[in-house]
């Protein structure tokens, strides 16, 4: 199964487990959840989260998206854009991250 990548806090992803779903600040800004490649994480987290202490990799399997996923040029490559909350159940595996 495809999967795609979401960089959060631990304690935004432990309020998501207790709201019953995810829905991150730039869902209601942008209208979109910033997802990546496996590839892209390293620099997202770079370049995102430099200094961001407590930080998940939600690790999402595609075919469980209950909401559209588009693929759209940002910064010179194509990014994943989940448009509407992160079902729970997509997500099959958080890990800690380390960004440095």
């Amino acid at each position: 199964m495809p999967e795609i990548l979401h960089i959060t806090t631990r304690s935004a992803w432990e309020q998501a487990l207790g709201k019953g779903g995810y829905e991150p600040p730039s869902l209601a800004s942008e209208g979109f959840i910033h997802l990546s490649d496996p590839h892209q994480v390293a620099a997202v987290a770079k370049a995102r989260y430099a200094g961001v202490h407590d930080l998940v990799l939600l690790h999402v399997t595609t075919e469980r998206l209950t909401a559209p996923l588009k693929y759209e040029s940002a910064d010179g490559d194509r990014f994943p854009h989940l448009y509407g909350a992160l079902n729970l159940d997509a997500v099959t595996d958080v890990t800690p991250l380390a960004v440095g």
